[in-house]
C-alpha cells in the first residue's frame, strides 16, 4: 500500500439542510425575476426556522411579481424540497411566510447601471476559482465525492428506494493522498441522514441500507478499506431536522458551494444574487478560466483570483497560481487577460448568465456539475498554443 502523504476532508449537505433550503428559496425568487426581466438586480436573502420563512433584501426590476406570487414561489419551493408534511414542523403548505423585499439602494445602482457605458461591478471584493485534474469534473476529489453522496441520498429519498428518509442530511469524506498527490483510500466517511420514526429503533437497518444503496453505488470499489472509519448517524436517531432542528440562512454554506475548503475563498456567497454581483459571477468566471487552463494541459492544478472595486468594470487584479504544475514557464496573467473577458458585461456575455437558471446550482452544486455554462472547456484548444 502507498504511504499516506496527507489526508483532506470535505463535506456536502442535502437540499433539505436548513441553510440549503434558504439558498434554494433565494435562487427561486431570483429566477422568477430574471425570467421576466433579464436585467433585474436582485439581492434576496432567506431565513427559515420552525414553521416560518422570511425573505428580505433588495430588488430593482421591471418584472411584475405580486406578494401572492412571491409567497407561492416560496411555498412551492419548500414542498419541492420535501417539506410537505406537518409532522416535520416545517410544511410548505402551512408555514408562515413573511416578505420584506424592497427596492435596491439608488447609491449602489448608480455605480452598476451606467446607460451605454460598461456595467460596473456590483460590489468590491476578491473571488477565487479552482480546477485540478484529479477527477473527471476537474474538481477536488473530496468535495466531488461528498457531493455525489448527498445528491444520491436525495435521489434515494425522492424515488422512495429508501422510503423512510427525510430531507435533511450531510456527508463528509476524509481522503488519503500519497506523497505524489494521488488518491489512495478513504480515511473516514461520515453520513448523517434525517429519517422518520419507523426506523428510529432500528438504526442497524438504516446503516445497512446506506451501505448497500448509497456507499456501494457512489464510492469507487477499493477506496474503502478495512482501515476506513465509517460513521452513519453517529449520534443515533435523527428524526428532528431541517429548519425545525436548526435555523437556516442564505449564504452559510459557501465552502460546500465551492471547493470543500481545498481552494481559497473570497468570502462572498452566491444564492439570491443576480449576475451583476461579481461575488457570484466572477467566481463562476474564475472557475471557467481555471478549468480551461487545466483541460488544455497548461497546468495540472490552477487557482484564479480576481478582484473588483464597486462601480468599476475592469478587475483591480488578476492572479494565477498553478502550484508548480505548469507545463512550461508561461505568463499566465497575460494569457488570462488575452483570452477571457473579465468585466461584468464580458463575464455575463461569455457565460450567458442572463439566461441561466440558478435554483439548480443551489440544489445540486455550483461547480463540477455538467451542463452549467462555466463548466464548459471550449477555450482549452485555443490555450494549447501557449505550450
Amino acid at each position: 500500500m502507498n504511504e499516506i502523504g496527507r489526508t483532506f476532508t470535505s463535506e456536502s449537505v442535502t437540499q433539505g439542510h436548513p441553510d440549503k433550503v434558504a439558498d434554494i428559496i433565494s435562487d427561486a425568487i431570483l429566477d422568477a425575476y430574471m425570467a421576466q426581466d433579464k436585467n433585474s438586480h436582485v439581492a434576496c436573502e432567506t431565513c427559515v426556522t420552525t414553521d416560518f420563512c422570511m425573505v428580505f433584501g433588495e430588488i430593482t426590476s421591471s418584472a411584475h411579481i405580486s406578494e401572492d406570487e412571491i409567497e407561492k414561489i416560496i411555498r412551492d419551493t419548500i414542498i419541492e424540497i420535501g417539506y410537505d408534511n406537518p409532522d416535520l414542523e416545517f410544511d410548505g403548505h402551512t408555514c408562515k411566510v413573511e416578505n420584506r423585499l424592497h427596492e435596491q439602494s439608488a447609491d449602489i445602482n448608480q455605480g452598476v447601471d451606467r446607460g451605454d457605458e460598461e456595467t460596473g461591478a456590483g460590489d468590491q471584493g476578491m473571488m477565487f476559482g479552482f480546477a485540478t485534474n484529479e477527477t473527471e469534473s476537474l474538481m477536488p476529489y473530496p468535495i466531488d465525492l461528498a457531493r455525489k453522496l448527498t445528491n444520491k441520498l436525495t435521489e434515494l429519498r425522492e424515488t422512495g428506494e429508501i422510503p423512510y428518509l427525510r430531507p435533511d442530511g450531510k456527508a463528509q469524506v476524509s481522503v488519503n493522498y500519497d506523497k505524489d498527490g494521488n488518491v489512495v483510500s478513504l480515511d473516514a466517511v461520515v453520513l448523517s441522514t434525517q429519517h422518520d420514526e419507523s426506523v428510529s429503533d432500528n438504526q442497524e437497518q438504516l446503516k445497512e441500507d446506506i451501505r448497500e444503496k448509497l456507499f456501494k453505488a457512489v464510492i469507487p470499489e477499493g477506496l474503502m478499506t478495512e482501515d476506513t472509519k465509517e460513521h452513519i448517524n453517529p449520534t443515533g436517531k435523527f428524526e428532528i431536522g431541517g429548519p425545525h432542528g436548526d435555523a437556516g440562512l442564505t449564504g452559510r454554506k459557501i465552502i460546500v458551494d465551492t471547493y470543500g475548503g481545498y481552494a481559497r475563498h473570497g468570502g462572498g456567497a452566491f444564492s439570491g444574487k443576480d449576475c451583476t454581483k461579481v461575488d457570484r459571477s466572477a467566481c463562476y468566471m474564475a472557475r471557467y478560466i481555471a478549468k480551461n487552463i487545466v483541460a488544455s494541459g497548461l497546468a495540472e492544478k490552477c487557482e484564479i483570483q480576481l478582484s473588483y472595486a464597486i462601480g468599476v468594470a475592469e478587475p483591480t487584479s488578476v492572479m494565477v497560481d498553478t502550484f508548480g504544475t505548469a507545463a512550461a514557464d508561461l505568463d499566465f496573467d497575460k494569457i488570462v487577460r488575452e483570452n477571457f473577458k473579465l468585466t461584468p458585461d464580458g463575464i455575463i456575455e461569455t457565460l450567458g448568465l442572463r439566461d441561466t437558471t440558478y435554483k439548480q446550482t443551489a440544489k445540486y452544486g455550483h461547480f463540477g456539475i455538467e451542463g452549467l455554462p462555466w463548466e464548459k472547456t471550449d477555450k482549452a484548444e485555443d490555450l494549447k498554443k501557449y505550450i
